[in-house]
């Protein structure tokens, strides 16, 4: 081997041009360069190195200006470059090192700027051999690529490249452009800020990227097109412009241990043919999905974690189908899995919690087998209303604010060993439509009911244990069917069971213990009960009721609105006069007594225009009670319904009192008929709606209370001659609750305020319940009574007229204390309350 020498001003032995030492130099020759800066273009056309003599970017070599050439071709098998800046010679798209097909170059310690490295393979037989005569080869090693247009590499056809602890960065265009059969192993490879792709694989390129950073792509981490494959192992990609990972055709890729985050789009896109596989990976802060998998591709994820996504975690359409093993979907703002279409979701031993939405989502003509996974918190934890057969085996769902399974659409769904618990609203919701098998499970210590069955369903329920829920054990809906066999049902603050009107359930062996009470049934039902106990003693079959009462006395309930309503009818001769005289006794309450009156002015005045066929003025009839809690709103509205059946505007009079809990459902489709449930008790008479603005919650968009409004907006206009309605809660609240839908602002133009009771009033509303009760105040007592209501703080504890009830109260069991050390006391001690029976601390407590 010869050393050539370069120098710029040349000398004995040197040669001023690299490109006239590269001339002279034989294969195998070192051409070593001194510092400085080169300006021309080199044409490697036989096996040399050059060296920069004084190291790293000690020598520049830039094109010439308007040849249209790379700065560097290189044609020779074993070419090198060794710590060379080379720059291209203008903006233009030309290379700045091009290496022809079946050359070999070796870029070690080099800086390239301004243009791409181009290699080109033979296209000729391009496929997965890489061996042998023809194939391109490229050694990147301890090199930057920077500033580059286009891209900073381009390998073409027949190439294998391999790039070592090496930097790209800056790059007006794609990282890595990689098309034909071109091969691409990258180690320890730091990408940063690229306008386009970081990598862009198309035809059967492949690639191998270890150990290595992406950051900041403008558009995808790596898009893999066609048959393009690759494998990525320890790969991190940050702040991708659009997927980290985006494989599209019919290409291949695999990952082991990546971590991909905080993606403008989605963290993967599987589409088209395309298949993915990952291992060991984290998919984190996603703008869109964390894996979204369309048409008929195909992935499969174990022990990875998906966390925080924008949208869906995992989003399925087509005939995508995806399988995850022992993988963790965590904090998303939608569904932790949804899949649509024909697709189909495999699960094992996978968790899912705190998601924004539905936690497993399957809809369409999905299908999904789940087995040992686990879902908590979020809002619904199982949604199935696919056409297709469905399975849930040894799962479990806990913590939502929702329900924890929903079951509808038309396909088979089988529940096996599934575990709900601790949910906010009803454990398992078997609806319209649904067709269902469940197997072993267990509901427990839900607030809503445990299993629902809704209208025209007949699942087949075998083993299931429901225990210490808020409701009903298990609730049948009209016309509900199915079997039920040995079932337990422990512990229920509802009847355990609920059968609703037409209902023709079988159940055997079913066990009911320590609930308050055992059969809760309308009128019209027809259950067959087969060997069923109520604490340890059989139920007759023919008297499900009478069994209930044995169950320790407490009458049977339901667990719609017909258990919750109260209804207060008036007398049938009651007049005018009589009903305003009552109002009038009521302590204080001024204001209200002066409106009603001017209503029932207005009132009459309109009968009369009637009665002499006159048109009458618009009159709303519906109202808003605005005021502190205990101010008497709910006694002003059972009078006003009275009021309006001795004026003749409505046939019955009554009042239905509700608030949210008897309107609003637990899960999709119980919240309109519970409303319509509500309406129709109240027809002919008053429906007041007690803390009215709940059905609005700030700041909470996706609330069934919204349904309730509409469902009760369309029944006011549909019985708008036979339905009055009053709303009530806090003045702020009742404001922003008319705001919340435009029908309630059109409907409710008359707000009735209730102001606080004054302390003498409250002093009258305390003798009233003392005189009812047959106590009398001592003269001391009054007065201290009195200064007691003065000074007592009127915030979020004050109830007005509870709080002098709640006074009444105390003060007869400290008299009760003080009487029992008195050996005979006198029947004026009896009845007196004194002020040493004053609580003291009560202002304290307040």
């Amino acid at each position: 081997m010869t050393t050539r020498y370069v120098a710029p001003k040349g000398g004995r032995g040197t040669f001023r041009r690299i490109a006239d030492a590269v001339k002279a130099a034989s294969p195998g020759d070192a051409v070593v360069v001194s510092a400085g800066s080169y300006q021309e273009q080199l044409v490697l056309d036989r096996s040399v190195v050059i060296v920069a003599e004084q190291g790293q970017g000690s020598v520049e070599l830039v094109g010439v200006k308007g040849s249209g050439r790379p700065t560097i071709v290189v044609e020779g098998l074993e070419c090198a470059l060794r710590g060379l800046l080379v720059r291209a010679a203008d903006e233009s798209d030309t290379p700045a090192i091009g290496i022809s097909g079946g050359a070999g170059l070796l870029i070690e310690d080099c800086v390239v700027s301004g243009s791409r490295i181009h290699a080109r393979g033979n296209e000729a037989g391009q496929g997965s051999d890489l061996s042998g005569y023809g194939v391109t080869s490229v050694l990147v090693r301890r090199s930057k690529l920077g500033s580059g247009r286009l891209a900073a590499m381009h390998l073409s056809g027949r190439v294998r490249a391999q790039v070592e602890d090496s930097t790209i960065e800056k790059i007006d265009g794609i990282g890595v452009v990689l098309s034909g059969g071109a091969y691409l192993e990258a180690n320890r490879l730091r990408m940063t800020d690229t306008v386009g792709y970081g990598f862009r694989l198309r035809g059967d390129s492949r690639i191998k990227l270890t150990d290595s950073v992406l950051r900041q792509t403008g558009m995808a981490g790596l898009l893999l097109e066609d048959g393009s494959s690759g494998v990525l192992t320890e790969l991190t990609i940050d702040k991708a412009g659009a997927a980290a990972v985006h494989a599209a055709g019919s290409a291949r890729v695999e990952l082991v241990d990546c971590r991909l985050r905080d993606t403008q789009a989605s963290g993967l896109v599987v589409q088209d043919q395309a298949q993915l596989t990952a291992k060991g990976c984290a998919v984190s802060d996603s703008g869109a999905n964390g894996l979204l998998i369309s048409d008929g591709a195909q992935a499969t994820l174990t022990d990875c974690r998906v966390d925080r996504s924008k949208y869906s975690a995992l989003h399925l359409t087509g005939t995508a189908s995806v399988r995850l093993v022992d993988c963790l979907v965590r904090g998303g703002a939608e569904h932790g899995i949804h899949a649509t279409g024909a697709s189909g979701v495999e699960l094992e031993a996978c968790g899912i919690t705190d998601i924004g939405l539905t936690a497993l989502s399957v809809v369409d003509e999905a299908t999904i087998k789940a087995e040992d996974c686990r879902i908590t918190g979020g809002t619904i934890g199982v949604h199935l209303e696919t056409t297709t057969a469905t399975s849930l085996e040894a799962c479990s769902v806990a913590g939502t604010s929702g329900t924890g399974v929903e079951l509808s659409g038309s396909g088979f769904v089988r529940l096996d060993a599934v575990r709900v618990s601790k949910t906010k609203a009803a454990g398992i919701v078997v609806g319209t439509g649904a067709s269902a098998e469940i197997t072993g499970s267990t509901i427990e210590r839900c607030e809503g009911t445990g299993l629902v069955v809704w209208s025209g369903v007949a699942p087949t329920v075998t083993g299931l244990r429901v225990t210490g829920v808020a409701k009903n054990g298990i609730y049948l809906a009209e016309k509900a069917a199915g079997t039920y066999t040995d079932c337990d049902v422990v512990g229920t603050k509802y009847p355990a069971l609920h059968l609703s009107k037409d209902c023709t359930p079988v159940l055997r062996h079913v066990r009911i213990r320590d609930c308050d009470g055992a059969v809760g049934q309308d009128d019209g039902a027809k259950p067959v009960f087969e060997d069923c106990t109520v604490d340890g003693s059989p139920m007759a079959p023919a008297t499900p009721a009478a069994a209930a009462a044995g169950a320790g006395g407490a009458p049977p309930a339901t667990a719609g609105p017909a258990g919750t309503l109260d209804e207060s009818m008036p007398p049938e001769d009651e007049n005018l006069e009589d009903v305003l005289a009552e109002l009038e006794e009521q302590i204080g309450l001024g204001r209200v007594k002066r409106d009603v009156q001017s209503m029932v002015n207005l009132m009459q005045a309109v009968r009369m225009r009637q009665e002499a066929g006159l048109p009458a003025p618009p009159l709303s009839r519906h109202l808003v009670f605005a005021g502190n809690p205990g101010t008497g709103k709910t006694t002003v509205a059972r009078l006003y319904g009275r009021v309006l059946k001795a004026l003749g505007l409505l046939r019955k009079g009554h009042l239905v009192e509700v608030d949210r809990t008897a309107l609003v459902g637990e899960y999709v489709g119980h919240t309109g008929p519970k409303t319509q449930a509500a309406v129709n008790q109240a027809l002919g008479g008053v429906l007041f709606i007690d803390e009215a603005y709940s059905l609005a919650p700030v700041g909470i968009g996706n609330d069934f209370g919204a349904e309730a409004i509409a469902t009760l907006v369309k029944m006011m206009e549909d019985h708008r001659e036979d339905l009055v309605v009053i709303v009530a809660g806090y003045v702020n609240d009742m404001g922003r609750f008319i705001g919340s839908n435009p029908g309630l602002s059109s409907r409710f133009t008359r707000t009735l305020l209730f102001d606080d009771y004054t302390p003498a009033e409250l002093v009258d509303i305390f003798e009233y319940h003392a005189g009812e009760h047959q106590y009398e105040l001592s003269v001391d007592a009054r007065k201290a009574l009195s200064e007691m209501f003065q000074v007592l703080p009127r915030g979020e504890g004050f109830g007005n007229g509870r709080s002098a009830r709640q006074i009444f109260q105390q003060m007869t069991e400290r008299q009760a204390y003080r009487l029992a050390t008195m050996t005979a006391p006198t029947p004026e001690q009896l009845v007196c309350l004194e002020a040493d029976d004053l609580p003291i601390d009560y202002a304290a407590n307040s």
